[in-house]
């Protein structure tokens, strides 16, 4: 199984244009953070190298990253995917191994779990997606794989999710599954 991995390693200038990236977008959408400040944002980056690098794997595949809120009282930074639609840079995937393994023809350049793992982020929990949706629209032309319960894995199935008609959908398909329009969205805290 192959992907892409031009985002594998980041240096220092590209770690460098990430930051600003980020902080561009951190600063134009402040309804994903309130309370949260930029300088203790970056302090952590610094800090993580390794969730700067995964970063950048979720914006150079389109991700869009942005913080949407803080995940305890230590002040952990929680980096979602919030581009509009599923990342382009992640579409046409099976959900994990097993369902790749399974294919016999037609086999997708790879899956969601697999591509996730390398990139060093995690697909979101329904819940997650949820909450997501708070701060806007997303997947209103696309779908998106979520993290699905083992009960469901085990059949044969797993779960995605969109937004059409002014609410988020959860839906099943074979695990072994895929099309153009959906990906996955990750998240990766700092």
């Amino acid at each position: 199984m192959m992907f892409k991995q031009e985002w594998s390693d980041v240096k220092t200038d590209q770690g460098d244009l990430v930051l600003e990236a980020l902080q561009q977008r951190f600063q134009q959408n402040t309804h994903r953070h309130p309370g949260v400040d930029w300088a203790h944002v970056h302090a952590r980056l610094q800090n993580n190298p390794e969730k700067l690098k995964a970063l950048h794997a979720m914006e150079a595949t389109g991700g869009e990253p942005d913080v949407i809120g803080t995940a305890d009282a230590a002040g952990t930074c929680v980096f979602c995917d919030c581009a509009a639609e599923s990342p382009q840079g992640r579409r046409s995937l099976c959900f994990d191994a097993a369902a790749w393994n399974a294919r016999k023809q037609n086999k997708p350049e790879n899956n969601a779990e697999d591509v996730a793992a390398a990139m060093g982020i995690s697909l979101l929990t329904e819940d997650q997606y949820r909450t997501l949706q708070q701060f806007g629209e997303f997947d209103r032309k696309t779908s998106s794989w979520v993290a699905t319960p083992p009960e469901i894995r085990q059949l044969g199935g797993a779960l995605f999710c969109d937004r059409r008609y002014g609410r988020v959908f959860v839906y099943h398909n074979g695990a072994e599954s895929y099309y153009a329009a959906r990906g996955f969205r990750g998240s990766v805290s700092v």
